[in-house]
């Protein structure tokens, strides 16, 4: 398989958007993608300042991302890859342009604003001959890889508790930054505040961890913030069909927090637990024995990139999804069967589902509601 640094887009992630720079750098650790082509900017002039920035040449540089998937399939040294680091309401338009020119799509969560366009581009993503992959990072962080193997092969036995949890509180007042303010406004964010923005990672990473997906919730959706047109808040309990309970809360309003991401499952013989804030162990206390502190080290550095004790997390597990997308795209190309755990369509269309099944559950005053899947 070749390491030709595959040829990158960029949709969005100009100059003063911060997911973009992320992107950015989680493209090039690893050296797999040079970034080559991009519309980052919704202004001619601050387009041109972005690209400049990134050392984007002028005739690769490209107002509207329809004009880009048009130029870039026509030209024999085309981008190969695009990333959509834009506002939500963005995202399906952006995907469906690609992938219709056959250029592989690594997109932000969640796929789309709404459902309907998340069933859509699945059917444009089946007709495709390309890829389509979603950076729900988190899944990447190698403690988190290591908790699935071990829910996977039985260490905890049967479960029966999915605790998971996303508290910020950066939105605590009103905001009207660049960032909070397409956040706030449904007709960019979509339906969903809290539960769009952090309620799908946490929801992803449950899912990832535990291999199950609810089929039934029940969710209590608040706007704290006077005027706020999207929740902030959210507090959600989950029924599993194997008869496993669980709960999620998310929110961007509980003072004092920064990004406190954490997991806890539970099963008949064990349980595991994971924050964000330390990212490098794994707690896993068996039932009626002491607990283990499992750190990342020689028997758990699949992911890993650095010795044991440099610390690492947020973006090497983006780089992780760069570097296993670059490892997908070019089996595609070299027509070589490919196993990755990477996010994908599926997980998408869940995301969108979990935030359709909240916000029906808190208009019917937090009725329990099938989820569409389980």
């Amino acid at each position: 398989m070749t390491h030709t640094p595959i040829r990158l887009g960029m949709v969005g992630g100009g100059k003063g958007a911060m997911i973009g720079e992320v992107h950015r750098i989680a493209a090039r650790l690893d050296n797999r993608f040079a970034l080559v082509a991009g519309a980052l900017s919704t202004t001619p002039e601050r387009n041109a300042e972005s690209a400049a920035a990134c050392g984007i040449a002028p005739d690769r540089t490209y107002d509207d991302f329809a004009e880009m998937a048009r130029a870039e399939a026509a030209r024999p040294d085309g981008i190969e890859a695009v990333s959509i680091c834009t506002p939500n309401h963005v995202h399906f338009p952006a995907a469906r342009a690609f992938l219709e020119a056959g250029i592989h799509v690594i997109c932000d969560k969640p796929m789309t604003s709404t459902l309907e366009d998340a069933r859509t581009l699945a059917q444009i993503a089946e007709a495709s001959n390309a890829l389509f992959v979603l950076t729900h990072n988190y899944s990447a962080y190698p403690q988190l890889r290591l908790a699935r193997e071990m829910v996977a092969r039985g260490d905890l036995g049967a479960l029966r508790l999915v605790q998971v949890e996303y508290a910020q509180d950066w939105l605590t007042e009103p905001s009207d930054s660049k960032q909070a303010s397409w956040r706030g406004d449904p007709a960019k964010a979509g339906a969903g505040g809290s539960i769009g923005d952090i309620g799908t990672h946490a929801y992803q990473l449950a899912r990832f961890v535990s291999g199950m997906a609810p089929d039934r919730l029940a969710a209590d959706l608040t706007s704290f913030v006077p005027g706020r047109a999207v929740d902030d808040n959210a507090q959600i309990m989950l029924r599993y069909a194997s008869g496993a309970k669980g709960s999620l809360w998310c929110s961007q309003v509980a003072s004092g927090t920064e990004n406190a991401l954490r997991l806890r499952i539970y099963g008949e013989k064990a349980g595991i637990e994971w924050l964000h804030e330390a990212p490098e162990t794994l707690w896993f206390t068996p039932f009626g024995a002491p607990t283990q502190k499992l750190r990342r080290g020689a028997a758990t550095m699949a992911g890993s990139r650095v010795p044991p004790g440099h610390p690492e997390g947020y973006l090497e597990g983006f780089a992780n999804i760069y570097a296993e997308a670059a490892d997908a795209i070019r089996a595609h190309q070299a027509g070589t069967p490919h196993e990755t755990l990477l996010p994908g369509i599926r997980d998408g269309i869940e995301g969108l589902e979990f935030i359709d099944a909240c916000i029906r559950s808190a208009k019917a005053d937090s009725a329990w509601v099938e989820t569409g899947h389980g």
